[in-house]
Parts: C-alpha cells; structure tokens; sequence
C-alpha cells in the first residue's frame, strides 16, 4: 500500500511524504525501532521490550490476530523514516460495546503536518474500506498493552509498560479532528514508613480483614508458588476488568502469552495473592522494581546484553512499578486492596525502595482510584484516548 502527501511542512519547505505497510520481518524491525531513533535524545523516553514489540505485529506469534485484523505502516520522506502508525480492527471490541470502530496504535512522527496527514489517512482509508464509522486510540489489542496519548507529564520518565509521545502530538491529533474520549492518570506514591499515618492505615485495614477468617494470604517463596494461581489470576482481571473502556475477555492463548512476559518479571516480595475459604482467588497484586534506566540503555532489547542490566534493576531500585491489582467484584470495597499493598509495601520497606508508580488508570473508575486515598499522592501524568467520527472523504476538508 503506498499513500503519498503534499501537504504540510518542514523547515518552511513543501514535502511529499510516502506511507508504506510493513509486511516484511524487515520492515517491522524499522517500525519497532523507529521510537528508538525519534527520541534517542529524550531521558524521559523508555522503550518496551524490542522483542515483544516485533511479535505483536506477526499474526503467527500474537494470539489477537485469532479476532483482530492489523496493519502497520511507515512514513518516508525519501529514504529517511518519519512516522510510523498502526491500525487495529478488534471484531470482539466492537461486537461488545457494540461499536464499529477502528483502533489506531503505535503513533510516532516528526513534528510536521505531511506526515501526520499521510499517516492518518493511512488508518483512516483502510477503516473506511472496512465499513467502519470511527477511528480511536492509541490503544493495543487488549487491554494489557500500551494506551493513551500522553497529554500531561512530559518531564516525567516513562514506564516500559506506557508509551512516552512528545507534546506537539496533542496539536496534530486536534487539528485532524480527533477529541478527547477519555483519560487515563497515573500516581507517585512515596512507599509508606513504620510510624506514620498511611502505613497505620494500611496496617489497621489490612489486619481487619485478616481476621475475619474469611481470607489468607497465599504464601509465595518463589515463581514456581505462584504458578498454580496464574489462570486464576488472569480470569480475575477479565472479570474485574470487564467493564472498563475498551476491553475485551483475554482468551486462553493470550493469558498464556502474557504469563510468559509477566511471570519471569515476578518477585514474590512483590506478589500478593489472597484466597477465600474456597481457595479460590479472591484478589490479587503484582509489581516489580523499575526496569526503565535499564530498557533505555539497552534500547527495550534483552540479548546480547540487555538481560544484565535488567536483572540489575529487579535487584537494587529505588522505585517499583505496579503493574496489574485485580478484587473480585462480588468483593470490591471489602479492603482486600489494602491486604495486597500492605504486602507490597513490606517488600517495598525491605528492599529499599522509596517509591511506587501506578499504571494508567482510568479517570472515571471510582472504584480503583479510591483505594489510593490512604495514601500521599503526587500526580505524575495524564493520558487520553482520542475518537473521530469518519465522513466521506469529499465532505473532509
């Protein structure tokens, strides 16, 4: 597929650009790499694991391909790379929320309106080809990937897990006549100290619900405890997770892919896993010591070398990133939450660390964003889904 534009600039001067789908393994190592080259100057950027990012586009090796349909391209000015997009086409999203609407992902582009007009329309010809009435995003091909623009925290260093954008991208994305759809915001927790006001909260919550009876805390002293409960773990977060923007039930072929990334990751310091009388799982929390500085200095790649400095990284930090905290929502507001962090926190405490970063969470889901209140927070960035509604192209201006 070739697109050319000719409108925009650059340096003051007109450009063509040329947009190109990546179908070659050549071609997606130019389209993962891309982000390394934008923002090999940025300190704030930090990559995802390269390897991971390669799979997610080849439908032999990502399980979403089995009710998605994906295009990637690249945007060229000459023989120079300038942009790059992705397109997701989530038949299982769209028959949930009973939409028909076409994901953008992956957006990354110089600061120059031909190349965001080229790689839009990229997206928005092939979702007009596909009957679709809406283009949205970024968001990945599930929920457990990389999502939102970053609109707030440029200074703020990144997580492997979120993507980093420069700010220029909010001007190109509204001037095209994409609008908010929704946020997403994340947190810095200082890790609470024995003696002070939070750590007593967490304490008096945690105890509380302990000695009820009606839980315990799975004792985890190595990877090959938690593996009994992993299936669980992932039937917990369809179920908890279900309601929430965009998501779809992972099927079983990709809880296996994401056990594959997240387990090697798993510290049991780090891991709570809390049980009803049933032994069934009732709620569940993982986190891990930052691999950012390390995902930065081996530009997201493990091999030959990149494995050392990230072994480093789950060792000694200063900083860890929670990951995924799941209730079961027949259970929700019962300060199982508080079970979970109070385990964390001791690992925190034990380890050295100083401070917690969240994920990106939604700004309308009451429930997850309550459980922080026990806590000092210190806002670190804002995210948004962007949504445009698609016209004929002769009714565009």
């Amino acid at each position: 597929m070739s697109i050319t534009a000719s409108t925009g600039t650059d340096a003051g001067s007109r450009a063509d650009i040329r947009i190109e789908e990546v179908t070659t393994k050549a071609q997606r190592r130019k389209f993962v790499d891309f982000v390394n080259e934008l923002y090999q100057d940025v300190p704030q950027f930090v990559p995802a694991f390269f390897g991971d990012d390669m799979a997610d586009w080849d439908p032999q090796k990502n399980p979403a391909f089995e009710y998605c349909e994906a295009k990637a391209f690249l945007a060229y000015r000459g023989d120079r790379i300038v942009g790059r997009i992705g397109a997701i086409l989530s038949r299982r999203a769209n028959e949930k929320w009973h939409t028909n609407r076409m994901r953008f992902s992956q957006l990354d582009f110089i600061d120059d309106e031909a190349v965001s007009d080229a790689l839009f329309a990229a997206v928005e010809g092939w979702a007009r080809e596909k009957g679709c009435d809406q283009v949205h995003g970024p968001l990945g091909f599930c929920d457990l990937d990389r999502e939102g623009l970053l609109v707030d925290g440029f200074d703020k260093r990144s997580m492997f897990i979120t993507y980093y954008n420069h700010p220029y991208y909010l001007k190109h994305l509204e001037r095209l006549g994409y609008r908010k759809d929704t946020d997403w915001i994340e947190y810095l927790i200082p890790v609470p100290q024995p003696g002070g006001k939070d750590y007593r909260k967490l304490e008096l919550v945690s105890d509380y619900v302990l000695r009820s009876g009606k839980f315990r805390k799975v004792t985890v002293n190595s990877r090959a405890a938690v593996k009994p409960y992993v299936h669980q773990a992932f039937e917990l977060i369809n179920e908890a997770y279900a309601q929430l923007y965009g998501t779809v039930d992972l099927s079983e072929d990709q809880i296996t892919k994401y056990v594959n990334k997240f387990l090697p990751l798993i510290n049991p310091e780090y891991c709570c896993l809390v049980v009803d009388e049933n032994d069934k799982l009732a709620a569940f929390g993982v986190a891990a010591p930052s691999m950012a500085e390390a995902m930065k200095k081996s530009r997201g790649r493990l091999f030959p070398t990149g494995w050392i400095g990230v072994l480093k990284a789950l060792k000694k930090n200063t900083v860890v990133d929670l990951f995924l905290i799941a209730v079961r929502p027949d259970l929700q507001g019962s300060g199982l939450n508080g079970v979970v962090m109070r385990h964390i926190n001791e690992g925190c405490l034990k380890n050295g660390i100083r401070f917690a970063e969240t994920g990106p969470m939604l700004e309308t889901n009451e429930k997850i964003l309550a459980q922080w209140k026990m806590f000092h927070l210190e806002p670190q960035k804002r995210r948004r889904c962007f949504i445009k509604d698609l016209t004929e192209p002769s009714e565009e201006k």
